[in-house]
């Protein structure tokens, strides 16, 4: 190796970590960009995943008899640009196909759901397959003796290793929260330019690069012009933005506001000035003691966990039915609690915010509870930790003598086997379970209580309640809905465990069904 050649070989390494970054990153930011409006289920996943291993694999074979054809810095400098202008295409072609996905959706228009997503994934073809050909190029270019082969191409795949492992977490932990998904796709497209342009110009001189100057002029405009309009064109939208886990979406409908995240379909918390009864799952925990044997007075409960907190609806109606009690609120996106206090009013001064996941952070609380409300559970997106044995055995040991456990459990109508297999699992660890079908939705709610119970204390306790004057009306209805709505108890289905618990299955069958079969569900 001659000595001026040494920092050509440096910028080349250099480059190939960069290369190896910017694949990872652009599918980091493809898998927010896409679960924005179709969700982060496992199918979205493994649909992008699989695509872009597709279009590295056909960049790797091109690559190679590229390099062979035309062993040039040159040549390499020039694709690794185009690369990063293919890029910086993806977030300005995709948005207006985006929008029409966003409205499909809400539609239920399975044929332009399904070429919206194609078409977003088309637009990558270009710019991962280009990237995909800077390994076996560097290769070609820095292998000056068949010897060394081995050698330069293990160190060349180990530094694009390198830096796609960094290209992982760059847009979800830095840059998506902090300046959005699509200025993330352009912001990656300027920094491969910038290496492109610098190592074009080290090792073919200025006269080179020149003709290319105009490439991160114009994507530096449209970083600092950003791209006009909302991401979603939802009526009453009111505010919208991103953190690390979800797309946040507010939107004012009359005096009530609704909180919606990535793909929109459910509500996750609601608000109105002077209304609290919603007709929804919320109300059904404030239900969940009152299946202990009558009387049971309210003051006896004294303190609620509620795992999935959003934006505050369950605690704010808790805390007008019990009182300013103690509530612990898990959350783990905080961008979510940032929004509540917001604009859903979550400034209860006895609500405890924890930003935790919420087995972790329950799991480690020093408190016992009458009520623990896990509403962590969104079709297709329930997390498996949540689902198991060994989880609800660290509710249990977090309950009182009279706790009782309640879970949020979306559902369609012909299929219940999420219910099944939630409540055989639970079944295992406490000893009685009831069920309930929230009125007018596609949601359930499961109780679960330390002691056992029989669903006709509801009865005896309302019966009690009514007597009282002091209880508030929204409580004395929550029993009367829950009553009404109650289901036979379960049959036996598959107990999940830490071990095993493939819940991926029972909800990918329950996405295909509501998209095949056009029932108009809404997962709350």
């Amino acid at each position: 190796m001659k000595n001026n050649d040494l920092p050509i070989r440096k910028t080349l390494y250099f480059t190939v970590f960069i290369s190896g970054l910017t694949s990872l990153a652009v599918e980091m930011a493809a898998s927010r960009l896409l679960g924005n409006f179709f969700g982060t289920s496992n199918l979205v996943w493994a649909s992008i995943i699989g695509l872009i291993l597709i279009y590295l694999a056909a960049g790797y074979f091109l690559g190679g008899y590229w390099a062979d054809r035309s062993p040039s810095y040159r040549t390499f400098y020039q694709v690794l640009i185009w690369a990063a202008l293919g890029i910086a295409v993806v977030p300005v072609a995709s948005r207006p196909v985006l929008r029409v996905a966003a409205d499909a959706f809400d539609q239920l228009q399975l044929g332009v759901l399904f070429g919206s997503f194609s078409a977003v994934l088309i637009l990558l073809i270009v710019p991962v397959t280009l990237l995909g050909t800077a390994s076996p190029f560097a290769v070609r270019l820095a292998v000056q003796e068949t010897r060394s082969v081995g050698w330069v191409a293990g160190r060349i795949y180990a530094i694009s290793t390198l830096g796609s492992f960094i290209g992982t977490f760059l847009p979800i932990l830095l840059l998506i929260p902090l300046i959005g998904t699509y200025r993330t796709f352009l912001v990656i497209s300027l920094l491969l330019l910038i290496v492109a342009l610098a190592g074009l110009w080290q090792a073919m001189g200025i006269r080179a690069a020149l003709p290319y100057f105009w490439s991160p002029i114009l994507v530096i405009l449209l970083i600092w012009r950003g791209l006009s309009g909302t991401d979603k064109a939802t009526q009453g939208l009111l505010y919208e933005t991103e953190s690390t886990y979800n797309y946040i979406q507010v939107l004012q409908q009359g005096d009530f506001r609704l909180l919606r995240l990535n793909e929109g379909q459910g509500v996750h918390s609601i608000y109105h000035p002077t209304i609290l009864h919603y007709n929804g799952p919320w109300e059904m925990v404030l239900v969940s003691p009152y299946f202990n044997p009558a009387p049971y007075d309210p003051v006896q409960v004294k303190r609620i966990a509620i795992v999935g907190l959003a934006a505050g609806t369950t605690a704010r109606q808790a805390t007008a039915v019990y009182g300013p009690i103690p509530i612990d609120g898990f959350e783990i996106d905080p961008k979510i609690v940032e929004v509540g206090k917001t604009y859903f009013d979550m400034n209860e001064p006895n609500l405890n915010v924890i930003i935790q996941d919420g087995r972790w952070g329950l799991q480690h609380s020093p408190h016992k509870y009458q009520i623990i409300s896990i509403d962590a559970y969104r079709p297709p997106y329930i997390p498996p930790q949540m689902t198991t044995q060994e989880f609800f055995q660290v509710v249990h040991g977090k309950l009182t003598e009279t706790g009782v456990m309640i879970i949020n459990v979306g559902r369609s109508p012909d299929d219940r086997r999420l219910i099944n297999i939630l409540a055989s699992t639970i079944l295992t660890v406490f000893p009685t379970v009831h069920v309930v079908d929230v009125p007018y939705s596609f949601n359930s709610v499961i109780y679960a209580t330390v002691k056992p119970t029989v669903s006709s204390n509801l009865t005896d306790n309302l019966v009690y309640l009514m007597k009282k004057e002091e209880v508030h009306p929204l409580l004395l209805d929550s029993i009367r809905i829950a009553i009404a709505s109650l289901q036979p108890a379960p049959p036996p289905a598959q107990v999940f465990t830490d071990d095993l618990s493939p819940i991926e299955w029972t909800t990918n069958n329950m996405v295909l069904s509501y998209l095949f079969n056009g029932d108009i569900e809404k997962y709350k």
